[in-house]
C-alpha cells in the first residue's frame, strides 16, 4: 500500500495518544476514518481536529473487549464507507503488579483488552479488508512484547502475545497471497496517557517499589512524541515491513535482548534498581 487517499482505515483508542495522531495522519493524506474509543469525549475532541480535512469521518464509542460490539463496528463501518483497507488495534491498557499480588479479575481485564481485542479487531475487520483487494493490520504490541520487565508479567504476557499472533498473521497472509499484510509494532516510551491511566498494585510494595510515585517514574521514560511514533508506523505500511521498533530506547534494548537473550534481565535489573535509588 503506497498510498492512503481514497482509502479507508478503522482505528481503535482513537481519543488520544497515537490513535490520533494516526487519524490526523492519515486525514491529511485523503484517508476516510472509522474511529473507536472508549473515552466518547476523546473522540469528539480528535473529530474536532479533523474538521479541516475533507474526509469522512464516523465515530464509534467502543469497549475492545467486547466481541459482539467490534464485530458491529466493523460491520457499520462497512456499511458507512463503503470498504475498509486498514485496521490499526492500537488500543490498549497497563498493570504493574507482581506475579504473587495480581489478581486474577485484574489479569483477565488486561488480557480482553491488550490482547483479545486485538484478536477481535484483526478478525472481524479481516473479511472487508480482503474483500477490498489492497489491506493492511497493524497491531500494536510493545517494546515490553520483546523483552521482560519485573511487576509487568500481565502486560508482557498481553503484548508477547500480539508479537506471536500477528507474526503468525503474516506468514499466513502472504501464503494466501490475497492482497493483505499485517505489521506488528513495538513502541518504546510514547508520551501517551498511558502511565497516568495505568493499574498500580500495591504489591509492587515487595519489590521496594512506591506505586504512588510509580506512575511519575513510568512518565518520565515516555520520551517519544505520539506524532513521530504515528508517522514512523505509516511509514512502515507502506514499506510493508514485518516488524517496527519506536524509539531509542525499544532499540536500544532490543540490541541487548538480541545480543544476550538469556542474560539481558540482568541488565534490566541493573536500571531498575539504580532508578529506585534516584526515587529514594
Amino acid at each position: 500500500m503506497k498510498s492512503f487517499n481514497q482509502k479507508v482505515a478503522a482505528i481503535t483508542g482513537a481519543g488520544s495518544g497515537i490513535g490520533r495522531q494516526l487519524a490526523l495522519l492519515l486525514a491529511q493524506q485523503g484517508a476516510h476514518l472509522a474511529l473507536s474509543d472508549v473515552n466518547e469525549q476523546g473522540l469528539q475532541e480528535t473529530k474536532a481536529l479533523l474538521q479541516q480535512y475533507p474526509v469522512n469521518v464516523t465515530l464509534t464509542q467502543l469497549d475492545v473487549s467486547d466481541q459482539e460490539a467490534v464485530r458491529e463496528w466493523a460491520v457499520q463501518s462497512f456499511k458507512a464507507h463503503g470498504k475498509i483497507n486498514l485496521i490499526f488495534n492500537n488500543a490498549g491498557v497497563a498493570l504493574a503488579s507482581t506475579v504473587e499480588g495480581m489478581d486474577y479479575e485484574e489479569l483477565d481485564w488486561i488480557l480482553k483488552i491488550n490482547f483479545w481485542g486485538v484478536v477481535y479487531g484483526t478478525k472481524e475487520f479481516l473479511p472487508y479488508l480482503k474483500q477490498s483487494g489492497e489491506g493492511h493490520i497493524v497491531n500494536i504490541s510493545s517494546l515490553f512484547g520483546l523483552t521482560a520487565q519485573p511487576t509487568q508479567s500481565a502486560y508482557n504476557a498481553t503484548k508477547f502475545a500480539v508479537r506471536g499472533f500477528t507474526e503468525s498473521l503474516r506468514q499466513e497472509l502472504k501464503l494466501q497471497q490475497n492482497g493483505v499484510s499485517s505489521t506488528c509494532v513495538h513502541p518504546g516510551g510514547i508520551r501517551t496517557n498511558i502511565a497516568n491511566s495505568a493499574r498500580m498494585s500495591d504489591s509492587i510494595r515487595a519489590l521496594g517499589m512506591n506505586p504512588a510515585k510509580a506512575s511519575q517514574a513510568f512518565n518520565k521514560v515516555l520520551k517519544t512524541p505520539p506524532e513521530q511514533a504515528a508517522k514512523i508506523i505509516l511509514e512502515a505500511v507502506k514499506a510493508d515491513k514485518a516488524r517496527v521498533l519506536i524509539g531509542n530506547d525499544a532499540k536500544i534494548i532490543d540490541l541487548i535482548q538480541r545480543i544476550t537473550p538469556t542474560h539481558y534481565s540482568h541488565a534490566l535489573s541493573f536500571f531498575t534498581k539504580k532508578s529506585k535509588k534516584k526515587r529514594a
